[in-house]
């Protein structure tokens, strides 16, 4: 695939992009990989196979396969209240705008949030990377951002009732919370007994190593003109609660490996991660006649407008997009899909079995030249079947 070589050394070498890692596998195996460019621009040290990268809502569908495992061990329900298990949901109220004074105007939900209504992002919860309303309240209520991983951040409030919209938030925080309560365990300590442990994903962790962080790539923001700089940028390195939505950092080829699991419907490599009907499960449409909109940029540093797949009918599974047409790049219908905020990103195609893993450190999210190369790599693996 020199096609590809040639692409991405060009993007690297012409500073589009400080640094890509590419991967893609069959169900037979490692289809392609390769590393281009620097870890950070202005530096020596070259991206490898094993640059380590915050992989962002990438880690939402890990996150939602604990929870599935708890599924599946009766310790959790997909209908069941979650606040019997996380209490503090029973104090979540509607947003219904803002008083003369700026305040924020809340009601009680007319239902229960579920742990459903979590995995797809139909608890009402929102991010203010694409809500102003969610931004406007924490400015009024002194809340803090998400990514201080605070437990005050869960504290916004819904912008509809439980099942009756769909936004993109932080209901998988919420859902790691479940996870917690129902195992008895911390989330890292769960995820790395029953999920990043079996499938040998030994670089993914909420907190960086030593040995880590000598492989870390550092995130870089492109300004208006298009030119890149790196950014500081670091979660709390002792957060208060476990970011199931958003904390993870990892590898190429240990997403793959996740990515290969769930193409193998829920066993790699010698591990039987989910039952084969629970994947199954996980891949069907759970929004019914909800669609996946456009995400409007409440703040253009983070993320650019996002609309996937225009002109696409796309649902939500059981913590990924599907998109119910098949794409120009030969994804099949019924594929599922998910990104993280510094733009990477993963594909899984169960018909035509192959997934793919584009893994990049660049704001603000859904970067042109980034969705351009990814459509690109795409196309060239499907060119490769």
């Amino acid at each position: 695939m020199k096609t590809l070589d040639a692409l991405f050394t060009e993007a690297v070498e012409s500073k589009k992009m400080p640094g890509i890692v590419a991967m893609a596998a069959t169900d037979k195996g490692v289809l392609y990989q390769g590393a281009f460019g620097r870890r950070e621009l202005g530096k020596d040290a070259p991206m490898t196979l094993d640059t380590v990268v915050w992989i962002a809502s990438m880690t939402k569908a890990i996150t939602a396969t604990a929870a599935m495992q708890l599924v599946e061990r009766g310790k959790l329900a997909l209908d069941a209240p979650a606040s019997q298990l996380a209490p503090a949901l029973a104090k979540a109220q509607v947003l219904e705008g803002f008083d003369a004074s700026g305040q924020p105007r809340l009601r009680a939900p007319k239902r229960p949030i579920t742990l459903r209504h979590l995995l797809t992002h139909t608890a009402g919860f929102a991010y203010e990377i694409w809500r102003t309303e969610i931004a406007k309240y924490q400015t009024a209520t002194n809340t803090p951002g998400i990514t201080t991983c605070t437990n005050a951040a869960l504290t916004t409030p819904l912008l509809f009732d439980p099942g009756e919209g769909w936004e993109y938030g932080i209901n998988i925080d919420w859902a790691g919370k479940m996870v917690e309560a129902a195992s008895g365990q911390k989330l890292d300590a769960y995820l790395q007994q029953n999920v990043l442990g079996p499938l040998g994903m030994k670089d993914t962790s909420f907190k960086i190593s030593p040995s880590q962080r000598a492989r870390l790539a550092s995130v870089h923001q492109r300004d208006e003109k298009g030119a890149l700089a790196p950014i500081p940028f670091a979660l709390p390195e002792e957060p208060e609660f476990l970011m199931g939505g958003g904390g993870l950092n990892g590898t190429a080829p240990d997403y793959l490996a996740f990515t290969q699991m769930i193409l193998h419907g829920g066993r790699f490599n010698g591990a039987q991660v989910l039952r084969t009907d629970t994947v199954d499960q996980m891949a069907q449409n759970h929004i019914g006649p909800l669609e996946i909109g456009p995400m409007t940029s409440a703040a253009p540093g983070l993320s650019k407008d996002v609309e996937l797949f225009p002109g696409i009918s796309k649902k939500w599974g059981l913590s990924w997009l599907i998109n119910t047409a098949p794409l120009p790049t030969g994804r099949s219908a019924g594929s599922l899909a998910w990104a993280g905020l510094a733009n990477t990103y993963f594909w899984i195609d169960r018909s035509k079995r192959v997934c793919g893993v584009f893994l990049s450190q660049v704001l603000p999210f859904f970067d042109d030249v980034a969705i351009d190369l990814l459509a690109k790599f795409e196309t060239e693996v499907y060119r490769a079947l």
